[in-house]
């Protein structure tokens, strides 16, 4: 006679549970992974072009001087954290890394760069930081250039 399981034991079937759950935590980080990412890199692109016409005007770029690093510096490396972080974490290589990177600019824009602005000035900058900070703390998930680099690790 098999031996019954103890109640708080999932029934048999917990594998099909536990499988389709995992798929859809994975197909949640990949669109959490890739759509902020993608929404995030417009506005990378719009500061690179601001960057760019500063050079051709000559006229000196207007941007925050963040810890002393001068406007120019500071706004590269907004372009890098809005641009090349979310490329990358788009196709999820070195997740943690670039979604930190892109978390600490947005809290940088929101806490600091509008610090004195109304909530609905910096409500977006918040959202970026939140979904960037989520992933920075849970990973790509299985849909990544990450997790197929690390396949022989597990």
């Amino acid at each position: 006679m098999p031996k019954k399981p103890w109640k708080w034991q999932l029934p048999c079937n917990s594998m099909k549970h536990n499988h389709a759950h995992r798929l859809m935590h994975d197909a949640g980080l990949l669109l959490l992974r890739v759509g902020f990412a993608l929404l995030m890199m417009p506005h990378g692109l719009a500061k690179l072009d601001r960057y760019m016409g500063s050079l051709n005007s000559g006229e000196p770029v207007k941007f925050m001087n963040f810890l002393g690093f001068g406007a120019d510096a500071s706004l590269l490396l907004t372009v890098f954290a809005e641009l090349a972080a979310p490329f990358f974490l788009a196709i999820g290589f070195k997740s943690r890394w670039f979604a930190g990177i892109a978390a600490f600019c947005m809290a940088v824009a929101a806490f600091w760069a509008h610090r004195d602005d109304p909530l609905k000035e910096k409500e977006h900058a918040l959202l970026y930081f939140i979904a960037f900070l989520v992933l920075a703390l849970t990973g790509p998930g299985r849909y990544s250039l990450d997790a197929l680099l690390h396949k022989n690790e597990d």
